[in-house]
């Protein structure tokens, strides 16, 4: 973890909770005072599952999802909820139906694409955003505009953190949300009162992780 100030927000399922440090860290879109580590829950299975299970619940009963769509790495993450949601032993509209597991490729300018041999899992498809975190809202609105120009209907927004409720008029559902860290902020970079303080960077943090500065 890139501060020593780091704590675990748990559940009651034991492989369900939350790696968080505090700090002062830069994204490509604003400065935070949290970093969520989520690469346990993106690539143990344990951990994958047990978030899959967490947000089945949203889906499992009234939303058709013919693929997930997955940002940030989140693929383990999107195969367990894939399977989820076709499992037969509870009441769902998706069981015993076939489900994509996808990841858009990202331009030099951010844009998200499908190449044309993947494409139509997205075109005429109900397609559900999975994403590590919804804070600013950025790469959740490019995920659904990309949706929405190769012709699919987005199903929902669905992360395992998210400090919004709402993306583009489409509901957020997440697994912890600030509640669970209720000194949570982030910052454009240009007002950041940290900054303003004289206090460091700790480290930059993306989807792959962190890097101490």
């Amino acid at each position: 973890m890139p501060t020593n100030n780091s704590i675990k927000v748990v559940t009651k399922n034991k492989n369900l909770f939350l790696r968080v440090s505090r700090g002062h860290f830069a994204t490509s879109h604003s400065h935070i005072n949290y970093y969520i580590d989520v690469a346990m829950q993106k690539t143990r299975l344990s951990e994958a599952q047990a978030v899959a299970h967490e947000l089945v619940s949203y889906y499992s009963t009234n939303t058709i999802v013919d693929t997930v769509l997955c940002l940030d790495g989140m693929e383990v993450v999107g195969a367990c909820l894939a399977n989820e949601l076709t499992k037969g032993d509870f009441n769902s509209i998706n069981a015993h139906q076939t489900i994509y597991v996808v990841t858009p490729e990202h331009t030099t300018g951010s844009q998200l694409i499908f190449r044309d041999n993947v494409a139509h899992t997205i075109k005429g498809k109900n397609v559900l955003i999975l994403a590590a975190s919804v804070t600013t809202g950025y790469t959740a609105s490019a995920a659904i505009e990309a949706i929405k120009y190769y012709g699919g209907v987005v199903a929902g927004v669905s992360s395992i953190f998210a400090t919004v409720d709402n993306c583009a008029g489409y509901q957020v559902h997440s697994v912890f949300d600030p509640k669970d860290l209720s000194d949570y902020a982030s910052y454009p970079s240009h007002e950041c009162p940290m900054c303003k303080n004289g206090e460091k960077i700790d480290a930059l943090v993306n989807s792959h992780g962190y890097s101490k500065i």
